[in-house]
């Protein structure tokens, strides 16, 4: 029977006492191609912002005629693989706890790969976040964590290879594989999040359908630090009736780390993989950021993305230089060499100061307080789990 436990660092300061071990997974860099659909969720979520980016689309259209195409369009998040990297290993030290940290951008291993050559970072697993089509208007996120070192880039090219060509077959066929790789960890993660927003039930039913051809081999369900109690709490019910595992995934994108880990006292990752594929076993820790509301919480995962960091690397600074669109001719380039007039137009640096008003002083308590109803408030205080 899988053995999972989740404890909460506000309602438990010593719940880390008697591990050895924190594990951060599921985070993210500069390496990682994120969708731009979210500025389309983020203007139905906040009303107030809807027509400020209908206007910009007009206004690309007539004025220079470029068509905002936000499925070609992409950005990437701030922090370097290691600053990234260092940012999950402070956490975890703060702790008391040795740390180790998988980080899984979206569809590429160059992260892990550029950090083996950084000799503080040089034990890193070679993993990713795998965004596998399946049951034609879906797609699943599945963190591959552990790939073999020797064969990561065959993987890969496996894995490319289906996404350019899927059929529900071959995914079974892959995951089998990948189950046979004894060292390789396959998590399904945010499993209840529709985010290509095919509906509720429909996404469900895609869930429960992969889960009864693959379940086999699928080692946990991710318990996701930016997804809130809700969700969470039905991934637990998910986890009870497929008779899986939990196990953390703060999937950070921006400045804040990872909302939850993995307590273990195994000394390597590997030996933490074999906790959880053999023991089964699986301690999750959230941390105190998860308490706050979930969406002041999102709000200031979108501020993180367009802030400026003078202290980063040239190319990671600038959120405009972090943004990628189809120019004219249709080669995508950095908007910081897509603007008419080498600087954001002043409309978009309107709506870029009004969202990071949203994040700060008295606008930022208001929001939260408004977004902080009393089934957060009891959860925080931990009067309920999920």
């Amino acid at each position: 029977m899988p053995s999972s436990s989740v404890s909460y660092l506000w309602r438990d300061r010593d719940a880390p006492k008697g591990f050895r071990t924190g594990v951060s997974l599921h985070s993210h860099t500069n390496q990682s191609r994120e969708t731009l659909d979210f500025l389309a969720n983020f203007g139905n979520q906040f009303p107030v912002m809807r027509p400020l980016l209908s206007r910009l689309e007009r206004r690309a259209e007539q004025i220079h005629g470029v068509h905002i195409d936000y499925a070609a369009s992409y950005w990437t998040p701030p922090m370097t693989p290691k600053l990234a990297f260092d940012l999950e290993m402070r956490q975890i030290e703060k702790l008391g706890l040795a740390p180790m940290v998988s980080i899984t951008d979206h569809d590429t291993i160059k992260a892990p790969m550029l950090l083996r050559t950084v000799p503080s970072a040089r034990q890193i697993p070679v993993s990713l976040e795998w965004s596998a089509p399946y049951g034609g208007a879906q797609a699943f996120h599945l963190g591959v964590h552990n790939l073999p070192s020797a064969r990561a880039a065959e993987w890969m090219a496996t894995l490319e290879e289906f996404t350019a060509h899927p059929s529900d077959a071959r995914l079974t066929e892959i995951l089998a594989a990948l189950h046979r790789e004894a060292n390789v960890l396959v998590i399904f993660n945010h499993p209840l999040w529709d985010l290509y927003l095919i509906g509720k039930e429909k996404h469900q039913f895609l869930v429960n359908e992969f889960l009864q051809k693959n379940g086999a081999f699928l080692h946990a369900l991710e318990v996701n630090g930016l997804r809130n109690w809700d969700e969470n709490r039905a991934v637990r019910r998910l986890a009870e009736k497929w008779n899986m595992l939990l196990i953390s995934g703060g999937d950070r994108h921006g400045v804040e780390p990872n909302a939850n880990v993995n307590l273990t006292n195994a000394t390597s990752f590997t030996e933490f993989v074999h906790e959880v594929r053999r023991e089964r076993r699986s301690n999750v820790l959230f941390l105190p950021q998860y308490a706050e509301p979930w969406k002041h919480r999102i709000l200031q995962s979108t501020i993180d993305a367009i802030r400026h960091y003078p202290e980063f690397p040239q190319g990671s600074r600038s959120w405009d230089d972090r943004v990628f669109h189809p120019d004219a001719t249709g080669i995508v380039r950095p908007l910081s060499e897509l603007w008419p007039n080498g600087s954001a137009p002043r409309l978009i640096s309107a709506g870029l100061a009004l969202v990071q008003l949203m994040g700060q002083g008295l606008v930022a308590g208001g929001l939260r307080l408004a977004w902080s109803d009393s089934n957060q408030l009891r959860l925080a205080l931990g009067e309920h789990e999920f």
